[in-house]
């Protein structure tokens, strides 16, 4: 992949905008449009034709997995490509006022916003990998749509009882036939391993938190700080000029967040030192659910931690 720095100054940046019948491509110095069909004949012969072109960055918005073949068949041809949340073309887009939206202007944005911000190209996820988060995101599905049935189950009438039971056997044996998937595609990641162990180690998290984080989160390891903003559990200040707000967290990857949230549940009841600190906090009049919040950071720092120094769970944290 092409991405020394003479090329990421002077190469093209090319932006793609992605909808599931229709890739909308754009040349941001060269000023060129065209639309192609979102298939693998037209996305072979698109990489074919960016080949030729000195590039340094190609960005394609991140559309809920119309972009995967295109991502890949890109990235195959050695091409420097780069996934971008759509948060981040929206956020630039209104941050010099561009509020028309067609494919064509999504396109061109896109491009732009390759050229001004120079986010580097890196490399995607195996097919493995790939396969392990669609699962997990499955079962994300799945568990909220158990959820979601539990809910209606308290509040339904006797006379149909039979067909919220019905409905939430079919949803448990779904969701036991994606994790034993899960189990299986893990235990094929020799260098997952041993991480997965320390991972499990600590009381409260079971193999839904493990999975998650594995996939989701492969920069355990980074500084505490890093993994907490890339989970969206750092705070940030919202001060200006003699106030000062209140921090708040924001961002970062709500799986994780939101699997978390559900280990702790379970932890401050069953984990010693989570639930010394939470009870800490609620002590000292913090509302529960921030009370939580802090407990999902404190956890996340600790399993950061202990697979830096590929150490697992000591009681005395």
């Amino acid at each position: 992949m092409n991405t020394n720095s003479s090329a990421n100054r002077n190469g093209k940046n090319i932006g793609i905008d992605v909808s599931k019948s229709f890739l909308d491509i754009y040349i941001y110095e060269k000023d060129v449009h065209w639309q192609i069909e979102n298939n693998a004949a037209s996305i072979n012969k698109l990489a074919t034709r960016l080949s030729r072109y000195k590039v340094a960055r190609i960005i394609i918005e991140s559309t809920g997995g119309y972009e995967r073949i295109l991502a890949t068949t890109l990235y195959d041809r050695k091409l420097p490509v780069i996934v971008v949340q759509p948060m981040k073309i929206r956020q630039f887009a209104n941050a010099q006022g561009v509020l028309a939206k067609t494919d064509k202007i999504d396109a061109r944005i896109i491009a732009q916003f390759g050229a001004v911000m120079k986010p580097e190209p890196r490399a995607l996820q195996t097919p493995e990998i790939r396969h392990i988060r669609d699962l997990l995101a499955r079962r994300r599905q799945l568990m909220e749509s158990r959820t979601q049935e539990l809910n209606r189950n308290h509040k339904a009438t006797t006379a149909l009882a039979r067909s919220h039971a019905r409905a939430l056997k079919f949803l448990n044996k779904e969701i036991e036939w994606v994790d034993s998937l899960l189990e299986k595609c893990v235990t094929k990641i020799s260098q997952w391993q041993r991480t997965s162990d320390i991972l499990l180690s600590t009381p409260g998290i079971g193999t839904g938190v493990a999975y998650t984080l594995l996939g989701e989160l492969p920069e355990l390891g980074l500084s505490n700080r890093q993994i907490s903003a890339l989970v969206g559990l750092a705070p940030f200040n919202r001060d200006s000029g003699l106030s000062r707000g209140k921090r708040r967290i924001r961002g970062g990857r709500a799986p994780i967040r939101t699997v978390l949230y559900m280990a702790m549940l379970s932890a401050i009841q069953h984990n010693p030192v989570m639930k010394q600190f939470y009870e800490k906090l609620v002590a000292q009049g913090k509302h529960k659910k921030i009370a939580i919040t802090a407990c999902m950071r404190k956890m996340i720092v600790i399993l950061n931690t202990m697979v830096r120094n590929d150490t697992p769970w000591q009681t005395a944290q």
